[in-house]
């Protein structure tokens, strides 16, 4: 040890087992910008107004516990960040084109203060909506569709990028990498729009596409190779620009009912990914071309049709040790009767805590935490989000080791820290032990130099052991070093 470090000490103890809930668990909100459901809550508001609603919205999910935003960027073939491939959104300031006045960057601003918070930004995309009204919607003379108007067909009232054209996947990925290099996102996150869901006779007129070009296969095959194509070369740009970015996947909540294939859950939906929006996602995590999934388990404990017991079941014994997260139905609480019962979110959380491979939820949506709605906003900050969580790791995606913080005691509750290279810490975490089982007492930001336990709220117990820990960019853990 140098001179530089006399005083501090390093008494270290290898990391709790990532399968400890008590430690690692995602908690996402999705935050839609489509339609306004949750941000901005209206079109044209100031720059001021729409901060402000912003940080409201994080306090209100960083006081709940959560620990990621899940924000919609791209809703329908535009952006809500300056961009030079896509317009600014209309549910911005109104008219799809017009730009914040004056001029400043929401996609930046969101970041900084979700990050400020100790919280991850996903950015979320959607891949193939490009219109999302044909009769309503503002459309820019700059928007793809006008520029290219053979990429797109109209399918019910919504206009699609045509997901069978090289020209499309190719757009696709100019937006993706160009998120990935120019902000510091966490990930990249697709919900469950690749085809559209069915409509009652109507056929989505992609035939013409298709007869061009059918490389051999049937026509639902060649639509799930289109789907695989772009999936696996969104996941191979981040990953080649920024490798620690992750590549997650909000699929429909049911791969394929059982009654059509023996891998599929015991369920009877009316549509599923494979049959009908053509996303496999089973051959996405085989082949590892995500990073994480968060299906749209909307449906509560019982339904006949379609259980979440069965489903959540059916995704924790096929998620290929990938990251899997819960998608929860919170908006469905103020219409749908089930959803109406104060124990059938905890019941959900409980229930996908006592599975192996499932690592946390995820919220749809923010707007759903306004009103605290069964007093769910008091459950989770009073019983199941009581303590902070630290984000899951993705091994894979780790690139370097990060090296434990050296800590010199300067009271009974008062520690310096010091750590060499700062520009490789996330943040850091005081985590208690009691018979070895962790917990996570508190989370603190990468410029942190003292920490107080007292002033973080943590009476020192006799028999209860306290640790700091460092956590990298892709949330892996350095040694735990004791706070003796």
């Amino acid at each position: 040890m140098s001179i530089l470090f006399i005083g501090f000490f390093l008494f270290t103890k290898a990391q709790p087992a990532f399968n400890d809930k008590n430690v690692f668990e995602f908690r996402g909100v999705w935050v839609a910008t489509v339609e306004n459901i949750d941000w901005p809550s209206k079109r044209g508001l100031s720059n001021q107004a729409q901060k402000e609603e912003f940080i409201t919205l994080l306090d209100r999910h960083r006081k709940n516990g959560m620990n990621a935003i899940i924000m919609q960027v791209r809703p329908s073939g535009d952006a809500m960040y300056p961009s030079t491939l896509e317009p600014w959104s209309e549910y911005l300031m109104g008219t799809q084109g017009l730009p914040p006045s004056p001029f400043y960057d929401p996609l930046e601003f969101m970041i900084n203060e979700t990050h400020k918070r100790g919280m991850e930004f996903h950015a979320w995309i959607n891949p193939y909506r490009a219109v999302f009204n044909v009769k309503k919607s503002s459309v820019a003379p700059s928007h793809i569709s006008r520029l290219h108007p053979e990429w797109f067909l109209t399918y019910g009232d919504k206009k699609y990028f045509n997901p069978g054209l090289p020209q499309v996947w190719q757009h696709t990925n100019r937006i993706v990498r160009d998120l990935v290099i120019r902000y510091d996102i966490d990930a990249i996150h697709m919900d469950d729009y690749f085809y559209p869901y069915r409509i009652a006779g109507k056929e989505f007129p992609d035939e013409k596409t298709y007869q061009q070009d059918s490389r051999g296969l049937s026509k639902e095959d060649w639509r799930r190779s289109n789907c695989d194509t772009i999936v696996k070369q969104l996941y191979a740009s981040i990953h080649q620009i920024k490798p620690g970015v992750q590549f997650g996947i909000s699929p429909f909540g049911i791969w394929r009912n059982k009654s059509k294939d023996p891998r599929g859950s015991d369920t009877k939906a009316g549509q599923t990914n494979y049959d009908d929006l053509y996303a496999d996602i089973l051959l996405w995590l085989e082949k590892g071309w995500v990073d994480y999934i968060a299906p749209q388990i909307y449906w509560e404990h019982g339904h006949p049709l379609a259980n979440y017991d069965t489903i959540i079941d059916w995704w924790d014994q096929n998620s290929y040790g990938k990251n899997l997260y819960v998608g929860h139905g919170m908006y469905k609480a103020g219409s749908n009767t089930p959803w109406r019962d104060k124990n059938e979110l905890p019941y959900q959380i409980k229930k996908l805590r006592n599975l192996k491979h499932t690592n946390g939820s995820a919220y749809f949506s923010s707007s759903s935490f306004n009103n605290n709605i069964n007093n769910w906003n008091d459950s989770l900050q009073q019983n199941y989000y009581q303590k902070p969580a630290l984000l899951p790791t993705m091994p894979w995606l780790v690139q370097y080791k990060v090296e434990a913080p050296l800590v010199n005691k300067q009271s009974i509750s008062s520690y310096q820290i010091q750590v060499k290279a700062i520009s490789t810490i996330k943040q850091y975490a005081v985590l208690e032990s009691t018979n070895n089982q962790f917990s996570v007492a508190a989370i603190l930001m990468p410029d942190t130099k003292t920490i107080n336990l007292n002033a973080l709220g943590i009476q020192k117990k006799s028999n209860t052991q306290y640790w700091l820990v460092a956590i990298g960019k892709q949330n892996q853990l350095s040694s735990l070093v004791a706070l003796n």
